[in-house]
């Protein structure tokens, strides 16, 4: 079994409330091979929410302590970034998965390419804040794309 970015089965809870739907995800989900999770969500965060960048860093500049999520309202939101992070890790510790593919470019769930914190649509390599966490803690990760490819969905 993998966990996935909830959004990727058609969860609505992107920032703009909507959804990555992606048929391999759902095929997969009723097959019982995929677990759906929204870090932001186990953070506390609403749906809909402001649209949030890294500022200062990557994932893991936020885990320690060299980098902030701010929203478009400027508020900083790093705290529900990691709370999130931290269940996410534990759910699936206690499910005992140890692979998760994650929505690209996502200020939580990127893997390998994320926004510059400018809200300008600039890409920088760099993690999410979970995709960091679940990396210290010997989880492999991909990202939906990297994902699809490799299965031939693409």
């Amino acid at each position: 079994m993998r966990v996935v970015s909830g959004c990727l089965c058609g969860i609505n809870c992107k920032y703009n409330g909507a959804n990555n739907r992606h048929e391999k995800f759902i095929k997969e989900l009723r097959a019982g091979q995929l677990l759906p999770l929204c870090p932001e969500q186990l953070g506390g965060l609403p749906t809909p929410r402001s649209a949030c960048e890294i500022v200062g860093g990557s994932g893991e500049d936020v885990l320690a302590g060299r980098a902030r999520v701010i929203n478009t309202a400027g508020e900083d939101v790093t705290e529900c970034f990691i709370k999130g992070a931290q269940e996410f890790l534990a759910i699936i510790k206690q499910a005992g998965i140890d692979e998760a593919v994650l929505q690209r470019r996502s200020p939580s769930c990127g893997v390998g390419k994320i926004y510059d914190g400018s809200f300008s649509g600039h890409l920088v390599s760099g993690d999410g804040v979970t995709t960091a966490l679940l990396k210290k803690h010997g989880i492999k990760v991909w990202n939906d794309e990297d994902y699809l490819q490799d299965k031939g969905e693409c």
